[in-house]
């Protein structure tokens, strides 16, 4: 048996985009707009669960399948939300049964010019070998693109 070990990270991304703080925070705010972007590797995912109680103090929980291999799922909770400016979560990732990290999430919408500046912070506790930092970064970016191209449909 390995012994249980913990590594903690931390990243920020700061990402411009063409649409108003107001139409970006929207794309977090409903389970209807987030299943536009927030999803795993495009076919070689399929989407078991989904639900958000976006307010604060409400949950999310978004679970899927990944071909021939495991059950990815995101569980999160809001604890603070300020309409267009700030959204502060926690939340664990799981394959399979195994958590592999509890991180905490703050995303900031702020004007910049006609658009938006969106900064994302993530501080982690990455668990048992399973994840780090880095890869989490970049799967973060790849979902930010996402968002990108969900927002210029």
């Amino acid at each position: 048996m390995t012994e249980p070990s913990v590594h903690h990270g931390e990243f920020t991304i700061e990402r411009n985009y063409d649409t108003a703080p107001e139409a970006v925070f929207a794309a977090w705010s409903s389970a209807e707009a987030k299943q536009q972007w927030f999803f795993g590797p495009v076919g070689k995912w399929t989407q078991l669960e989904r639900r958000l109680d976006f307010r604060i103090g409400g949950s999310e929980r978004v679970r899927g399948q990944i071909t021939e291999g495991p059950v990815t799922s995101f569980g999160a909770y809001y604890h603070d939300i300020v309409a267009n400016r700030r959204i502060v979560y926690s939340y664990d990732m799981h394959l399979d049964a195994q958590r592999i990290s509890v991180s905490l999430a703050t995303i900031q919408f702020k004007p910049h010019g006609k658009g938006t500046k969106l900064v994302l912070t993530e501080q982690g506790a990455f668990l048992d070998g399973y994840d780090d930092a880095g890869s989490r970064e970049q799967g973060t970016r790849g979902l930010l693109a996402n968002l990108d191209a969900a927002l210029r449909r």
